[in-house]
């Protein structure tokens, strides 16, 4: 299964999939927080507030900002009982349909993603790292699309990093996506000059458009660098990005095919290694910042190489 986006049609927006407004813990109203994203240079936002009762469970109705050549997407995080570490879970919602009902007395946090997901929602696994969530819980959320690997507000707590549950997860069998978010709340706290985001190919800013590419898992994470082509080809896959310092395919299998030096823009790796599993692309570039594809996943190595 390949979710690449480089040679699919359309074009590649930039947006936030994670971000909170004064309808919650935010600083800002929801207008100015869409401002402040659409200042920024992107193209969508997704207002994710709290969906508890102490804010009176906000489903922030965005519609009303979209504007041309900016959109948003309707969505909440969503908090119900419990994981082995919290007291509530941190599930992020995207595309949910205004007037979602608050959740039921009893309701589990898996529960509660599949509802969002049965409502047409883009279901993420919210900073894992920094809610300790282990593989049971992990496993337990089933109605996952995709995982928080890089939650760039814990990166204060030094745990803005999910990539090892979400490899262990892959490796147990669950087909996912990853995504990279801000969950920015616009505060002082919020650690200054940091930013995560996805860049989704989609034929449009529709937000039909938008969600049914993060569901299909069109799109790559970035804290900085772009990537701008990987192409899979026989028993290869080529890079093509933003000047690195570093290009890694890592995957299902420990160990890594490397490529270091100044300036990278394009590296040819092999993948033998990964065959009949996965494998991933980062990049590094030069102020350290990075940016991931979604998992690649690869046929044995008797069943033919896959397209792009």
């Amino acid at each position: 299964m390949q979710n690449l986006p480089f040679h699919r049609p359309g074009n590649l927006w930039r947006g936030n999939l994670h971000t909170h407004s004064d309808r919650s813990d935010g600083a800002l109203t929801p207008e100015a927080t869409a401002r402040h994203y659409r200042d920024a240079g992107y193209d969508f936002l997704a207002i994710t507030d709290h969906f508890r009762p102490e804010y009176d469970f906000p489903l922030t109705d965005t519609t009303a900002l979209r504007t041309e050549g900016f959109t948003t997407l309707i969505g909440a995080e969503l908090h119900a009982p419990r994981t082995e570490a919290g007291q509530s879970w941190h599930i992020i919602a995207v595309g949910l349909p205004l007037g979602f009902p608050p959740p039921d007395p009893g309701e589990t946090g898996p529960q509660l993603a599949r509802r969002a997901r049965e409502s047409g929602a883009f279901v993420g696994m919210a900073h894992p790292a920094a809610s300790l969530l282990t593989l049971a819980d992990a496993e337990s959320l089933d109605a996952a699309h995709a995982v928080e690997v890089y939650n760039a507000l814990a990166a204060r707590e030094d745990r803005a990093d999910s990539w090892h549950l979400t490899d262990t997860l892959l490796n147990r069998g669950r087909r996912l996506h990853a995504y990279a978010a801000d969950d920015a709340h616009l505060q002082p706290h919020d650690p200054p000059g940091r930013a995560a985001w996805v860049q989704v190919r989609a034929r449009s800013l529709d937000p039909d458009h938008l969600l049914a590419a993060l569901k299909a898992g069109h799109y790559y994470s970035s804290t900085g660098p772009d990537l701008l082509d990987i192409s899979v080809t026989g028993e290869h896959v080529t890079v093509r990005c933003t000047p690195a310092r570093k290009i890694l395919i890592t995957g299902g299998t420990p160990g890594a095919q490397v490529a270091q030096g100044s300036g990278l823009t394009e590296c040819t790796l092999p993948l033998a290694m990964f065959r009949g599993g996965f494998c991933r692309v980062t990049i590094e570039d030069a102020t350290g910042a990075r940016a991931w594809s979604n998992p690649i996943h690869l046929p044995p190595p008797d069943a033919g190489a896959p397209g792009p």
